[in-house]
């Protein structure tokens, strides 16, 4: 080994091991401690906002109202004390109005207070008094001067004016007090409310930096634990795949990935034991490689001979057995006739049989590039060429507008012939032959699907895969003449161009062959001039 190639393998090795834990245990650790810290930010979270909540809640709901209500206990008090002197003064009912709506208002903040200072002894104490001394001056002040007739004004002994002065002032006092009390306690709030302000400030604080610590070590325990080994188990593989076959493969961390590397290593020593095995056979792969082209190269060679050589002897035995029958057919007698048609039947068969093979062979052989083939034409030329055939059968041929496609004309008019031959010889002896083309988009978006039916004898569906086997025949060649060897060809000629051919066995009356051909690029289906017939098929 190399030093280049060992430099990896020593950094590697000083990766930590993490005992027998694997790395879905590591993560399950990771994960739960993780929750944990995570819980307690969020119960610790929780905490405060319900601290918060309470100071909040005691400072606008409690304290704020508390002391508006206690203004407007002070103003209700003094709209009375208005309304009471000035009464007295002028004598007239409109000035008692600032007294009576006091009382209502009276009535209203004390009501609030009472809510409001539940269960504070010291403001309920405070509320006591200034209602002690308010129901004390409307006795001793208040009401003598409201039950006096209107009409002029009150007068009031010396005594009582002293008397309501010194209670009111009371009065007054024991408001600005209770004022005073619930002023402590909104500022006491207050302060509370800043204290809980700045103890957000540093819990959340506090709580940022912990995520972020967890975080933090989450992050270093995968990057040491799992991400490390990884990097390192990845850097080797590529050295493997590189082609560097003989460096070991060797990780740390967590146990799981330990195994995944000794796997790893166990598998490079199979490969490379494969790879001699592999070579060896390489070169068996070549030699028979060499064998194949000879052989292909003979094959060849054997049907030029059979194409020129062999058809010579046999045209030479038909003709002179023909020759001999009309030179001496005064001579020969009814069985010596027969003989030289059997010879002569024969020769002409084996030609038939040499014709067809070439054909078969040359299909991919001759042709090597794929040109735009306009089907429509080569129907055109198809239908032609077969027309005695087919004007003597009677039969009804129709098609869609075919497409242009990327392949071979010759060889896809050879596809075309002998679908519609073999449609117009095995036609049913009962009715009219009714031979159609359609052709629609494939699943495959590169390609054309054909489907050639027609209503003759049809073929069973147990002799789906035999008909495209060569020489294969499914009649005598009394009732059928041929060689068995046209279906051959179609399928040959549809696989050469990428597709496929199949009989569908479902066709109720005829034979339906469905195939595949390519698509030229651009190329779309031409708008039809007819609708073809559905019952064709």
């Amino acid at each position: 080994m190399t030093p280049r190639q060992a430099a990896p393998e020593s950094a590697d090795r000083r990766l930590p091991r993490t005992g027998s834990w694997t790395t879905r245990r590591w993560l399950a650790a990771g994960m739960t401690g993780a929750l944990v810290v995570l819980i307690g930010l969020s119960l610790l979270a929780v905490w405060y906002f319900s601290y918060a909540t309470t100071i909040s809640n005691q400072l606008n709901s409690r304290s704020n109202p508390a002391l508006i209500a206690a203004v407007q206990l002070e103003n209700s008090l003094i709209n009375q004390e208005t309304g009471v002197r000035g009464y007295a003064i002028t004598g007239q009912a409109d000035f008692l109005e600032p007294y009576s709506s006091g009382r209502r208002q009276q009535d209203t903040a004390v009501a609030q207070l009472r809510t409001l200072t539940a269960g504070d002894q010291a403001a309920t104490a405070d509320l006591d008094l200034v209602i002690e001394l308010a129901e004390r001056w409307r006795h001793d002040v208040a009401q003598p001067i409201v039950t006096a007739p209107a009409g002029r004004p009150v007068p009031l002994p010396a005594a009582l004016t002293d008397t309501g002065k010194q209670e009111f002032d009371a009065l007054r006092a024991a408001v600005t007090l209770q004022q005073e009390h619930l002023r402590q306690q909104q500022a006491a709030a207050s302060g509370d409310l800043r204290q809980a302000r700045v103890l957000r400030t540093w819990l959340f604080t506090a709580i940022g930096l912990a995520i972020i610590a967890l975080a933090a070590l989450v992050y270093l325990g995968l990057r040491r634990g799992i991400n490390a080994p990884l990097e390192s188990l990845s850097r080797q593989l590529r050295l493997v795949s590189a082609g560097d076959f003989t460096h070991p493969i060797a990780t740390g961390g967590p146990a799981d990935l330990r195994s995944v590397a000794a796997e790893v290593e166990a598998m490079r020593r199979r490969l490379v034991d494969e790879l001699a095995v592999s070579h060896a056979a390489e070169q068996a792969k070549d030699a028979y490689a060499a064998d194949l082209a000879r052989s292909n190269s003979e094959l060849e060679q054997f049907a030029y001979v059979a194409s020129h050589d062999l058809q010579e002897p046999l045209r030479k035995v038909a003709s002179f057995c023909q020759l001999l029958q009309r030179r001496y057919a005064d001579q020969l007698d009814d069985r010596a006739n027969q003989y030289i048609e059997f010879a002569v039947d024969g020769a002409t068969r084996m030609q038939t049989l040499i014709n067809d093979l070439l054909a078969f062979s040359r299909v991919g052989r001759l042709h090597d590039a794929y040109t735009p083939v306009d089907l429509e034409q080569i129907w055109q030329h198809t239908t032609a060429a077969l027309s005695i055939a087919v004007n003597d059968a009677g039969a009804d041929l129709r098609h869609d507008p075919l497409p242009v496609v990327d392949g071979d004309p010759t060889q896809l008019g050879m596809l075309l012939q002998n679908l519609l031959s073999n449609a117009v010889k095995f036609r049913a002896p009962d009715r009219v032959p009714v031979v159609s083309l359609t052709v629609e988009p494939d699943t495959d978006p590169g390609m054309w699907r054909f489907v050639f039916a027609d209503n003759g004898i049809g073929i069973g569906s147990e002799y789906a895969d035999r008909i495209f086997v060569i020489f294969q025949r499914l009649h005598n060649r009394d009732a059928y003449p041929g060689n068995g060897i046209g279906l051959a060809l179609c399928k040959k000629i549809v696989e050469y161009h990428g597709g496929t051919i199949t009989l569908d066995t479902t066709a109720e009356t005829g034979t339906r062959f469905a195939f595949t051909l390519p698509r030229h690029q651009g190329a779309e289906l031409p708008e039809p001039a007819v609708v073809p017939d559905a019952e064709a098929s």
